[in-house]
C-alpha cells in the first residue's frame, strides 16, 4: 500500500471522505480483481503527483462490503468522486492516466 493513497474502512469513511475539503477518489477494490490492479498504480502516481488538489482512498468491497452495498457497487474497480461530501461522478473499470487527472482537474 502507498504512503499517499489510505485503505479505509467504514469507521473512517465519514471523516476520510465526506467532510474532507478537498475532491476525494474513493477506489472501490478486490485482492484477486485484475483491472484493479492495473488502475492502482495510476492512483498512485496521481496522489503522490497532485496532492493539494485530490485525496485518493481504497475500500477493499470484501472487508466493507457495507459500503460497497450503500453506494451500489456492482463492478469493480468503481471510482467514486467526492466533492462537499456528495458523489458527483462514478467510473467504473479503467481508464488512461489522462483522463483521471482531466476529471480530477475538472473538480478543482
Amino acid at each position: 500500500m502507498s504512503t499517499h493513497v489510505a485503505s479505509i474502512g467504514s469507521a473512517e469513511f465519514d471523516k476520510e471522505v465526506v467532510k474532507s475539503d478537498k475532491l476525494v477518489v474513493v477506489d472501490f477494490w478486490a485482492e484477486w480483481c485484475g483491472p484493479c490492479k492495473m488502475i492502482a498504480p495510476l492512483l498512485d502516481e496521481i496522489a503522490r503527483e497532485m496532492p493539494d488538489k485530490v485525496k485518493i482512498v481504497k475500500i477493499n468491497i470484501e472487508q466493507e462490503s457495507d459500503v460497497a452495498q450503500k453506494f451500489g457497487i456492482s463492478s469493480i474497480p468503481t471510482l467514486l468522486f467526492f466533492k462537499g461530501g456528495v458523489v458527483r461522478e462514478q467510473l467504473v473499470g479503467t481508464a488512461p492516466k489522462k483522463v483521471l487527472v482531466d476529471k480530477i482537474s475538472s473538480y478543482a
